[in-house]
């Protein structure tokens, strides 16, 4: 179990956004309604350079959320020593308000994937990601909040429903969580459950994040609607509105805005995150 005393502080109820070097100067001069930014890790392991002179300058005007995408923590394998290592090297040179990763797997062996993939939510399963969060927590000396995935089909030898098993995930080892409401919106459809419902059954009291982004659409081999996650359009209505419907059970909460792919200027970016900051206004604290 996670020391409590160690827990990282909270990100502003505010809207965030991914950043992109590209958008350093518009952010640096007028970052408008962003009141927090989130890097990927694995961007910013290497030593010095530009990237990291940047990333300096804006820790020291805005809270940082640092968010993994490559540890693999679903993975049946233990966890890269030297991936762990550069991890525990970044967060103690940012001193970030944040970290998180994604309840995926997307190595196995000495193999990456391109991509985050989602597990079967077993007691074995239980175990693994568990002792894989405990040797995380322990590296970094803090806690993490883990993600929801996105699901492109179910495992039918699962025995938890996700949200339960995130809830016990947190249980076990401490961690707090991350809620993609996109993730939920996407999966929702693929597998055709109500996502209200999956909200309904969420721990919200342990969510210190709150994820958006845009998915693209498609169709499986029957014809059935398929989403794929995908963070390169705008956030869709329908996202929106579960994202209304989730914070007016949870109350306000950090809103991130995800635009990883086709990223656009930073006006457009920024117009996510103001429509971010009306759906905050709306929520009593």
């Amino acid at each position: 179990m996670f020391d409590e005393t160690s827990r990282f502080p909270d990100l502003p109820n505010a809207p965030g956004v991914g950043y992109k070097p590209q958008h350093f100067q518009n952010i640096m001069d007028d970052a408008g309604v962003v009141g927090w930014l989130e890097i990927h890790a694995e961007n910013y392991m290497g030593a010095g350079g530009r990237p990291l002179a940047q990333l300096r300058h804006l820790a020291e005007r805005f809270p940082v959320s640092v968010h993994g995408v490559g540890l693999s923590i679903g993975g049946e394998g233990a966890l890269d020593a030297e991936h762990l290592k550069r991890l525990k090297h970044l967060v103690d040179w940012l001193n970030p308000t944040v970290f998180s990763e994604h309840l995926a797997w997307s190595s196995h062996e000495n193999a990456f994937l391109n991509d985050l993939l989602p597990l079967p939510y077993t007691n074995d399963t239980l175990t693994r990601v568990a002792d894989h969060i405990d040797q995380l927590q322990e590296v970094i000396g803090r806690q993490m909040m883990l993600e929801n995935p996105s699901s492109y089909l179910a495992f039918a030898e699962s025995t938890w429903a996700e949200p339960d098993f995130l809830r016990e995930v947190a249980r076990r080892t401490g961690c707090g969580l991350l809620l993609d409401v996109n993730n939920v919106f996407v999966s929702a459809t693929n597998l055709t459950y109500d996502p209200r419902d999956y909200i309904a059954a969420y721990p919200l009291d342990l969510v210190g994040e709150i994820h958006l982004g845009g998915h693209d659409e498609d169709t499986d081999d029957h014809g059935a609607p398929l989403l794929i996650d995908s963070h390169g359009k705008p956030v869709v209505d329908p996202v929106w509105a579960l994202l209304d419907h989730t914070l007016a059970l949870s109350g306000p909460r950090p809103i991130l805005i995800e635009w990883d792919n086709d990223v656009p200027d930073w006006p457009e970016l920024e117009s996510e995150a103001a429509r971010a900051a009306a759906a905050l206004a709306k929520v009593p604290a």
